[in-house]
């Protein structure tokens, strides 16, 4: 097959893609892996990259795209529009002609990008999931910051958030539809028309972080997590760093962006003394100080294992990554899904409960780093797990049997 991935979004979104494609490159099948240029580069042999000139890493960095990231989630929501828009037709024309030839479409959720170019040239498509986002009583949207809503609303949380985000967004994706596209509009939400269709739904998280719920339909498939081969060891000046000392912790916070950067680094530049910890530290004004790293964008997947523990924000690839890791994992939730995935890793064992960025002190942080060895054998084990887990190949061969 001629199959087209599509890794939109950051780091953690394109990442477990570009696994996918490799696994499937390595079945015979001609791959072309479609991401930002900064992440094209993660398509392995025999798959060829597609990049994007869209990079979500440029836009979350702009003066406009942080003060969409500090808004909180309302805001997030209603900036959506004036901070993507404006690049959404060049992505939408340059996704389209990387997959204009494809038999087979493999797209995430968000978008809805399998479906338009299904309805545009009638390949087939599957949905790519990064959280579970399937309807189940067993727990409410990962979106919803709570724990439970009861099994019927945590069901029909599902439609109310699917319904507000076409609200936002239903009018931009028909623009788009019609003026790249050339396609007449979406009435309602598309991923309820999908779910109608009964679109084959591949969901790259593992079951051993989360029990596949007993109500979900036979075509969603949770298959494990998406992980990539590689190196074992990073380079440069972490490698360097790494081998000065102890294990030091890691401290970074993705594409999120604090309300107040200064103070968030004294607060975590305190907590690691306090704890008499090391740390490599992404993206924050640190204060100078030998027994810290400060790093720009690093592979978590090769640095994680030789950390003491994580603190980040939770975001789905990250806390992959850092479970995986077999680490204590500290989430420090901002908003959307990582207050989920903060629960997820104190549910299992394998960190303290998770510790809101806004409400993040030394002390509070501190308290966590020296108690992360209460969670050290409960991530060692699950960590052993995770890294032989099959979830590139039970995807690839649910792809090919459909």
């Amino acid at each position: 097959m001629r199959v087209a991935v599509l890794g939109l979004g950051s780091r953690g979104d394109a990442q477990p893609c570009a696994a996918l494609a490799g696994g499937l490159a390595g079945r015979g099948h001609e791959v072309t892996f479609v991401a930002a240029g900064r992440y094209a580069r993660l398509a392995g042999a025999g798959v060829t990259a597609a990049a994007l000139s869209v990079d979500p890493l440029a836009v979350v960095e702009s003066e406009e795209g942080r003060r969409w990231l500090r808004s909180g989630p309302l805001g997030f929501v209603r900036g959506f529009r004036n901070v993507v828009e404006p690049l959404a037709a060049t992505l939408t024309s340059e996704v389209d002609a990387a997959c204009a030839g494809a038999d087979l479409v493999l797209a995430p959720a968000l978008g809805a990008f399998g479906r338009h170019l299904h309805d545009k040239y009638g390949m087939p498509y599957r949905i790519l999931h990064f959280q579970p986002s399937e309807p189940t009583r067993a727990f409410p949207n990962p979106l919803v910051p709570l724990a439970t809503l009861g099994p019927r609303a945590n069901r029909a949380s599902y439609a109310l958030v699917e319904r507000l985000g076409w609200l936002v967004l239903g009018r931009m994706v028909n623009r788009l539809r019609a003026g790249v596209l050339g396609l007449g509009p979406v009435r309602g939400s598309p991923f309820a028309a999908d779910r109608r269709a009964r679109v084959p739904v591949l969901c790259g998280v593992s079951p051993l972080v989360v029990p596949r719920p007993a109500d979900w339909p036979g075509h969603v498939h949770l298959t494990g997590y998406w992980r990539l081969p590689g190196p074992r060891r990073p380079a440069g000046a972490v490698e360097d760093f790494l081998a000065a000392g102890p294990a030091p912790v890691f401290v970074g916070f993705g594409s999120m962006v604090p309300d107040e950067p200064e103070r968030l680094a004294g607060e975590v530049a305190g907590a690691l003394r306090r704890a008499r910890l090391r740390g490599v530290v992404q993206g924050l004004p640190m204060p100078e100080d030998d027994d810290v790293l400060v790093v720009g964008e690093v592979a978590h997947d090769l640095l994680f294992p030789r950390t003491a523990a994580v603190v980040h924000h939770g975001g789905a690839g990250t806390t992959a990554a850092g479970l995986a890791a077999g680490v204590p994992n500290v989430v420090c939730p901002f908003f959307s899904d990582q207050p989920f995935w903060g629960r997820r890793v104190a549910a299992l064992g394998a960190g303290p409960r998770p510790l809101p960025v806004r409400s993040l002190t030394r002390d509070g942080l501190a308290a966590r780093l020296l108690a992360a060895g209460e969670y050290r054998e409960n991530a060692a084990r699950l960590g052993r797990l995770l890294r032989v887990e099959h979830g590139v190949k039970n995807a690839v061969d649910l792809i090919e049997r459909y």
